[in-house]
């Protein structure tokens, strides 16, 4: 039987996770304040719309762990859920391969390591020097690096839209206002929990997921728990290439080099992003040393024309792991803090919160 569920926060793992369970024939409402607005990117952005939506799944340095186990998890769901949210007013694709410069000897050692236990994942060494692509030079490739032929990006402005359409059609509530407060309200009957909004309106419902980012410290703290999450910033540029003659034939879909994520998305454009650590003001000092790699850029890359920026705030749980998935108590479930990887692991993350959903069912009834 499905229960009431409200879904609060809007993002990615938010919307995703309303999604999934909806499809699992449950009642749900999607509650954020910015869920109904143009999706652009300028200024200081949510994490999704300034996301890059790159997938790190096979090259991640553990081979073991919940975390190791959550990437694998999401990456085959994604293989999945592609060909569900995909439609022809908005394809949605992963775009491969991903291919990371190792910066030091040592680096690039526990590269060839990892090929060597990952062969069956897609990922091959690249030799020094070496690129796939002759037509325009890569940044420095003095130790080599590593291919990942199955990770890759899901342009995250694509997904957020096939998303806004799945939820369409599974007849998910959105509510576009701010959530001010949690009450647990109990009755002989069944257990509640009373959602209290900036319009004064309020709603129970069964079940409340939180997936809240930043948000989520202010709404436990009145419940009597605590979760303290630090904002952490990201930047991005939009560059335009002078105008050389290439395109970038056999480029992979993510090259990334000194941290930076470099993406191009068209002829001689190219998105450049990385997460700078810690605080919420854009730098763009940082900027500057993003576009010439900290002196590894080719000259193509240093003299491109700077078209937009954005910066984007990502939430970091302070005192445990990410992200966060737990539930707090019954009916109280949290899916939040997922930092860099939450279109990576929304699959995984909402499988969980509707197996954790399944289970305490189940608890319950027994």
């Amino acid at each position: 039987m499905g229960k009431e569920i409200a879904i609060i926060g809007g993002g990615v793992i938010g919307s995703s996770t309303a999604w999934y369970l909806a499809a699992h024939e449950h009642e749900v409402i999607l509650i954020d304040p910015l869920i109904d607005q143009p999706i652009n990117r300028t200024g200081i952005l949510n994490g999704t719309t300034a996301s890059l939506g790159v997938l790190m799944g096979n090259v991640y340095r553990r081979s073991s762990g919940r975390g190791w186990r959550l990437r694998q998890r999401s990456m085959r769901l994604w293989k999945e859920w592609i060909p569900i949210l995909n439609s022809h007013e908005n394809p949605l694709s992963l775009d491969g391969p991903l291919v990371q410069v190792a910066s030091s000897l040592e680096e690039a050692s526990f590269m060839k390591e990892l090929t060597k236990n990952r062969k069956d994942l897609g990922l091959d060494f690249i030799a020094p020097d070496a690129a796939i692509s002759q037509a325009r030079s890569w940044p420095n490739n003095l130790y080599g690096g590593l291919l990942s032929n199955n990770d890759g990006r899901i342009n995250p402005l694509q997904l957020q839209k096939c998303l806004i359409s799945a939820l369409e059609k599974k007849q998910v509530s959105k509510i576009n206002e701010k959530v001010i407060g949690l009450e647990k309200i109990s009755t002989t009957q069944k257990r509640q929990w009373k959602i209290y909004l900036s319009n004064g309106k309020s709603y129970k419902k069964e079940i409340i997921v939180l997936c809240t980012a930043l948000g989520t410290e202010a709404l436990l703290k009145p419940l009597g728990h605590s979760l303290p999450i630090t904002p952490v910033l990201g930047q991005v540029i939009d560059l335009e290439l002078k105008e050389d003659g290439h395109n970038w034939e056999h480029w992979p879909a993510v090259l990334i080099s000194q941290k930076t994520n470099l993406i191009p998305y068209a002829r001689n454009r190219l998105i450049l992003g990385a997460t700078v650590e810690p605080g919420t003001d854009a730098n763009h000092q940082a900027l500057k040393h993003m576009q010439n790699l900290y002196d590894n850029a080719p000259d193509w890359l240093k003299n491109a024309s700077v078209l937009n920026s954005w910066s984007g705030l990502r939430a970091r749980p302070s005192n445990t792991f990410a992200p966060v998935l737990k539930k707090l108590e019954p009916g109280l479930i949290i899916s939040t803090g997922h930092y860099r990887n939450g279109i990576l692991l929304a699959p995984a993350s909402a499988e969980w919160v509707e197996k954790e959903i399944t289970k305490e069912e189940t608890d319950l009834s027994n």
